[in-house]
């Protein structure tokens, strides 16, 4: 399958989010673009409109999320993980955290797993079910196209520690509430990408 981006153009646009990528990393989000394009696309879970900018509209859009975390993080969900858009994503720019891909559907979970072996990715695992039925505590937890913010939060709260945040992308131009639940939500946009929507971030 053809594409268009310019491969020179990940470290560089990386680096001005605010994620500075080695080459290994670099090499590894390359590769995941790859099995996006090659087995994700065919399968239905990302768009085929996407094809030519997997990259700009998914891998780039997902790194912001790296940015929110923490020195002490450990433990993160991506819950509803789909593609692995933003799980594998963040677990290739942190490898000090252990990302916990929640995804219920069969055919998701198995592209998951296929590129967690393939991306040879020790500190990502597929969790296969529900985010209701996910127990220990995380202190990140990434939602990206999962669902409103109120119920991506309600999902979300249980599974954070004490301190620990939600990590979700609002879409372009969505209204965001100061606070949500009793709860600041903090917005974090990111110029330098031109269509991303904001982060949205919430603390428990």
């Amino acid at each position: 399958m053809k594409h268009r981006e310019n491969p020179s153009a990940l470290r560089p646009t990386a680096r001005s989010i605010g994620v500075p990528l080695s080459s290994s990393q670099v090499a590894s989000l390359e590769a995941f673009e790859g099995l996006i394009r090659e087995r994700a696309i065919p399968a239905g879970l990302v768009a085929e409109a996407d094809a030519d900018r997997v990259r700009t509209r998914h891998v780039l859009d997902c790194l912001r999320a790296a940015v929110a975390v923490g020195d002490r993080d450990r433990e993160a969900y991506d819950l509803g993980s789909g593609a692995g858009l933003p799980g594998i994503v963040v677990a290739i720019a942190r490898p000090t955290l252990s990302v916990g891909l929640v995804e219920s559907r069969a055919r998701r979970a198995g592209f998951l797993e296929f590129a967690v072996e393939r991306l040879g990715l020790v500190n990502a695992r597929v969790l296969r079910g529900r985010i209701e039925d996910v127990a220990e505590p995380a202190d990140v937890c990434f939602a990206r196209a999962l669902a409103a913010l109120p119920r991506a939060w309600e999902l979300a709260e249980p599974l954070l520690r004490v301190g620990g945040r939600l990590v979700y992308f609002a879409g372009q131009g969505a209204h965001v509430p100061d606070q949500l639940a009793g709860r600041t939500v903090d917005v974090v946009s990111s110029p330098v990408l031109e269509r991303a929507g904001p982060l949205v971030i919430m603390a428990r």
